[in-house]
C-alpha cells in the first residue's frame, strides 16, 4: 500500500513525518533527523567522468518531486527501485530497518535518502551531516562527507514551511542535525590546520581555521588575531568570505615556548576589522604541540596552488657528528585515511636523511595523482630548501595508497629519485579502482579517457629504468591485494635490471612499523644517487602530459602531435664525438640542454633517421629545439609562450591552479544567477573537504581582468550571462550562448548542453581558465555534479554533453576533444556524434 506522508507545524519547527516524528530536539536544543525515506541502488558512478543517475536526471529537468513511500524508481540499468521508511539507530546514523530499534545499515550503492523539515518561519541554520556523498538543500547542491569526517558546519536557508533535504550516498551510512549559529560568523575549531611550536625556532609561521557565515551578506572586513601562549597577538586580514557558507582561511602565527609542557594554548578572535574594541564575533581556544627539533614535528606552509595553507610532517635527521651532516631527504607518501603526521612518526630517525611526508591535501585526497601530485612535488622541493638536501640523494616511498603514490610519483618525475619503494602499493586505478576499462571503440570515450593517460603506471614505466626499486609487499593482504605487486614485477623483469621483489610471509595490509620502515630499503637507497647530467649517456623518457612532467636530466618533450597519449623519446649523448642520436613517438617540440657538453666545437643532431650538422653550441650552453612539422623535424627557436608547452597544456583540470578564483555570472535570469552562486559554492566547499582548500569565490562585476594577471580563473556561467566572459574568453574558438555551443565553425544547438573547457588566460604566460557552462538552465545544472575533483576522472580540454549522460553514460557525450599546439580548433583533435 503506497503510503501518503503528511507534514504538521510544530514548535522548534519539528515534522510529523508518515506518522512519526522525523526530527526531534536533543538535549542541547539541536535538531536531529531521525525518519526519512531512502531508495538504494539507483545510480553508478564510482571513477567514471560520467554518472548515470535518474534521480539526479529528474533534479537536472526541474522534474524531481519529494517521494512517498512506495514510488517506484527506474534505477540505472532499467530495475524498479522503491522508496521505503528509513530510521535512525542508536547513534543516530539512518538504516533501513523496519523500526526505529533495529540497527541495520541502510545499503550502499548510489542510493539516496530524503528528509523533509517544516520551519516555523525563514532563518538560518547550520546543517551539520555526514556519510552522504553530496547533498541537496532545498534543491541546492552542498558538499557531502563521504568518508564521515563530522567536520562539517554549513550555513542553509531555511523557509517557513516545508524544506527538503536530500542525500546521495554511497557507504550507507547518513547522520543529520541541525543547529543554531552560536553567532553569525563564527569560527569551526574541527578542521583546523596547525604547525608544531619547535623550541629554538620563533620564525612566524600559518595556521588555518574555517569561518562560518551564517549571513546572507559578502564579509570582506573580517580579522583574525592569533596569540599563542602569551605571547603577542598578530592580525590577519581574512580574504573575503562569501554568503551563507564555510571557508577554510589562513592565519599568522608568532610562536611562544612555555616551559614544563608539550603544548601551547592558542588564543583566536575573530572580528570585524573596524570593530570597537573588546567586541569580537567569536573567540576560541585551541593548542599546539611543542616539540624539541630532534623530536617528530609538522611545519605549515602557503600552497601555490590555492594560496591555502597545508602541512608536511617530518621525522628529523640525527646525524652521528656535526661532521658528517645528514643530506639525504626520504619523500613518503601516506596510505588512505592516514594522516601525514601518521606517516613521519612511523620512521626512526635516520642517521644520514631526513623523512618527510607530504599531505596528498587530506588522508584521503587525491590519491597522489592531480593535485596531491602537485602537493608532493611542492613539498619536496620546499624540504630540499629547508633542510639543505642534496638534491641527487632524494629518495621516494610509500603505504598502500601511498605505494601507489610511490609507483606514480616515480613513473611521473623519474630524474627527480635515485630510488623508490612502494610498500602494498596499487598500481593504478584501472587495475585497483574499478575506473572506466580503456577498451572502446567510440571514437568521443576514447579521447575522454585519453585525457587520464598520466595515471596509466604500467604505459609510462620505461621511467623505472631511471630508479632502483624495491616492492615490498605482505602475501596475506586483504586489503591491496599481493597480484598488484606480483604484476609489477612480471612487468618489470623483461626489462629492468635493477629491482628488488620481497613478499613478507603471512603479513597482511599493516603489519606494524616494518611494513614502512623496513631496513633493506633504506639500504638499497644507500646504494644509489641520481647522475650528474654530464653522467647521463642514455634516457629512455616517456610523458603523458608535457605540462605535468617534460623532461628528464637534458631532453625534454614540450608538445605532442596527440594531446594526453602517451610520448616517448630514446636517445643516446655521445660525448666523444659530440653527438645526440634518438627516436620519438608522438612528440611535436623537442628540447634539449647542452649544458652538459664541454664548450668549443660543433654539436650534430639524429633525430627519427634526420640529420642536423654543424651545430653550434648557444651560449652558455643554453638549450636548441626542435619542431615536427609534416612528419619533418626542424631546428626552431623557443615556442611562444602563447603556445603550448610545459609551462600551461591543459587539460581541463590542471586549469584549477595558479590560486584560482570562482567567477560567478550574475547578468542571467533569477535562475541563472541563483544556479551560478550555488554552482561556485558548492565546488569551492568540495574543494575545501577534498582538498583542504581555500578559493575565492566573486560575482563577474567584481572580477579585474587587469589584477593579478597570472591568477588561474575557473568561470560559471555562459557569454549570455557572465560579464567576464568578454574579458576572459571575447576570442576564445569555443562560444556559449543559450541555445548553442558553438565550436570553431560548428555548431551544437538546444538548451540542454552542458559544456567543460579550458584556455589560456588572456595576458597571461601561465593561467587558465576553466569554464563551466551550459546553453540553458538545463545544461547548467547538468554540471552540478560532475566529477573533476575526483583522482582517476578526467576530462579533454573539451567536452560537450547533454542530459543523456545520466541514463546512457557516454553516449549522451555529443563533443569531445583537444586543442591544437596553438590552442585552436583547426589544428586539435575533436570528434562529434553525428
Amino acid at each position: 500500500m503506497k503510503i501518503k506522508c503528511s507534514y504538521l507545524l510544530v514548535s522548534f519547527a519539528t515534522v510529523l513525518f508518515c506518522g512519526a516524528i522525523s526530527a526531534q530536539a536533543d538535549a542541547a536544543g539541536d535538531i536531529v533527523f531521525r525518519e526519512g525515506l531512502s531508495v538504494r541502488s539507483v545510480a553508478r558512478s564510482g571513477r567514471n567522468a560520467f554518472r548515470t543517475d535518474p534521480i539526479e536526471a529528474q533534479i537536472v529537468s526541474g522534474q524531481w518531486r519529494p517521494p512517498s513511500s512506495g514510488d517506484a524508481v527506474v534505477a540505472s540499468g532499467g530495475s524498479n527501485r522503491i522508496w521505503q521508511a528509513a530510521y535512525t539507530d542508536v547513534d543516530g546514523n539512518f538504516t533501513n530497518a523496519p523500526s526505529p530499534a533495529s540497527t541495520n545499515r541502510m545499503r550502499a550503492g548510489g542510493g539516496y535518502l530524503y528528509v523533509p523539515f517544516v520551519a516555523e518561519t525563514t532563518g538560518v541554520k547550520i546543517l551539520e551531516a555526514a556519510g552522504q556523498d553530496a547533498m541537496y538543500v532545498n534543491s541546492e547542491p552542498r558538499v557531502g562527507d563521504p568518508y564521515g569526517d563530522g567536520i562539517l558546519q554549513l550555513p542553509v536557508q531555511l523557509h517557513s514551511g516545508r524544506n527538503d533535504f536530500l542525500f546521495q550516498f554511497s557507504r550507507g551510512k547518513v547522520r543529520a542535525k541541525l543547529i543554531t549559529p552560536r553567532s553569525p560568523v563564527m569560527l569551526n575549531m574541527r578542521d583546523m590546520t596547525l604547525p608544531d611550536v619547535i623550541r629554538g625556532d620563533k620564525s612566524e609561521t600559518w595556521g588555518a581555521v574555517v569561518v562560518v557565515n551564517a549571513t546572507t551578506n559578502f564579509l570582506d572586513d573580517l580579522s583574525l588575531g592569533a596569540s599563542c601562549g602569551d605571547g603577542k597577538t598578530l592580525q590577519t586580514d581574512l580574504p573575503q568570505i562569501p554568503p551563507l557558507t564555510s571557508r577554510k582561511v589562513p592565519f599568522r602565527i608568532q610562536p611562544q615556548e612555555i616551559d614544563n609542557t608539550n603544548a601551547v594554548p592558542l588564543r583566536l578572535e575573530l572580528a570585524h576589522r573596524r570593530s570597537i574594541k573588546g567586541r569580537k564575533l567569536d573567540s576560541q581556544m585551541a593548542s599546539m604541540r611543542l616539540r624539541k627539533p630532534d623530536e617528530h614535528y609538522k611545519q605549515t606552509f602557503r600552497s601555490d596552488i590555492d594560496d591555502s595553507i597545508q602541512y608536511y610532517g617530518i621525522a628529523p635527521a640525527l646525524p652521528l657528528s656535526k661532521d658528517k651532516p645528514a643530506r639525504a631527504l626520504f619523500l613518503a607518501t601516506h596510505g588512505a585515511a592516514v594522516q601525514a603526521m601518521g606517516m613521519a612518526g612511523s620512521y626512526a630517525p635516520k642517521t644520514w636523511g631526513t623523512v618527510v611526508a607530504p599531505t596528498n591535501r587530506r588522508p584521503y585526497g587525491f590519491d597522489w595523482e592531480d593535485w596531491g601530485r602537485h602537493d608532493a612535488m611542492e613539498v619536496l622541493a620546499i624540504a630540499q630548501a629547508r633542510f639543505k638536501t642534496d638534491p641527487h640523494q632524494t629518495y621516494l616511498t610509500g603505504h598502500s595508497m601511498g605505494g601507489h603514490g610511490a609507483w606514480q610519483l616515480g613513473v611521473t618525475f623519474p630524474d627527480r629519485f635515485a630510488a623508490i619503494a612502494p610498500s602494498a602499493g596499487w598500481i593504478s586505478f584501472w587495475s585497483y579502482a574499478g575506473s572506466d576499462s580503456r577498451k572502446t571503440s567510440d571514437a568521443l570515450q576514447q579521447l575522454i579517457q585519453r585525457a587520464s593517460t598520466p595515471g596509466d603506471t604500467l604505459a609510462l614505466s620505461s621511467n623505472y629504468l631511471h630508479q632502483g626499486i624495491y616492492i615490498l609487499h605482505g602475501d596475506a593482504d586483504d586489503n591491496v591485494p599481493v597480484t598488484e605487486a606480483r604484476t609489477m614485477r612480471e612487468h618489470l623483469t623483461p626489462f629492468h635490471r635493477d629491482f628488488t621483489y620481497h613478499e613478507q610471509p603471512g603479513a597482511g595490509h599493516w603489519w606494524g612499523r616494518p611494513c614502512v620502515d623496513w631496513p633493506p630499503i633504506f639500504d638499497m637507497f644507500s646504494r644509489h644517487k641520481i647522475p650528474d647530467n654530464e653522467s647521463v649517456a642514455d634516457i629512455n623518457f616517456s610523458t603523458a602530459n608535457p605540462g605535468i612532467s617534460s623532461s628528464s636530466h637534458w631532453v625534454s618533450i614540450e608538445a605532442q602531435q596527440h594531446a594526453l597519449a602517451k610520448s616517448v623519446v630514446v636517445i643516446h649523448f655521445d660525448a666523444d664525438r659530440r653527438q645526440f642520436s634518438g627516436s620519438t613517438e608522438n612528440v611535436a617540440r623537442l628540447g634539449l640542454k647542452l649544458s652538459h657538453v664541454k664548450p668549443g666545437g660543433i654539436i650534430s643532431v639524429e633525430l627519427d633517421g634526420q640529420n642536423f650538422e654543424n651545430l653550434d653550441r648557444p651560449d652558455k650552453g643554453q638549450k636548441v629545439w626542435f619542431e615536427r612539422a609534416a612528419n619533418k623535424w626542424l631546428l626552431s627557436a623557443p615556442a611562444s609562450l602563447s603556445q603550448k608547452g610545459p609551462h600551461r597544456y591543459g587539460p581541463f583540470k590542471e586549469a584549477f591552479g595558479n590560486r584560482m578564483q570562482f567567477v560567478y555570472a550574475t547578468q542571467g535570469s533569477a535562475e541563472e544567477n541563483a544556479w551560478a552562486y550555488a554552482k561556485a559554492r558548492f565546488d569551492a566547499e568540495t574543494w575545501w573537504y577534498r582538498g583542504n582548500g581555500a578559493v575565492d569565490v566573486i560575482p563577474d562585476v567584481q572580477f579585474n581582468a587587469a589584477k593579478e594577471k597570472d591568477r588561474g580563473v575557473v568561470l560559471y556561467g555562459n557569454a549570455d550571462n557572465n560579464a567576464a566572459w568578454p574579458l576572459l574568453l571575447g576570442q576564445s574558438p569555443v562560444q556559449v550562448r543559450r541555445g548553442a555551443v558553438r565550436i570553431g565553425d560548428r555548431e551544437q544547438r538546444g538548451e540542454n548542453l552542458a559544456c567543460l573547457f579550458c584556455r589560456p588566460r588572456p595576458g597571461s604566460d601561465i593561467a587558465s581558465v576553466a569554464v563551466i557552462s551550459g546553453s540553458g538552465i538545463i545544461g547548467l545544472k547538468l554540471t552540478d555534479r560532475v566529477p573533476y575533483f575526483m583522482a582517476g576522472v578526467a576530462y579533454p580540454d573539451c567536452t560537450v554533453f547533454g542530459p543523456e549522460t545520466l541514463s546512457n553514460g557516454y553516449e549522451g557525450v555529443r563533443v569531445a576533444g583537444y586543442f591544437g599546439n596553438d590552442w585552436s580548433v583547426e589544428k586539435g583533435e575533436f570528434a562529434w556524434r553525428e
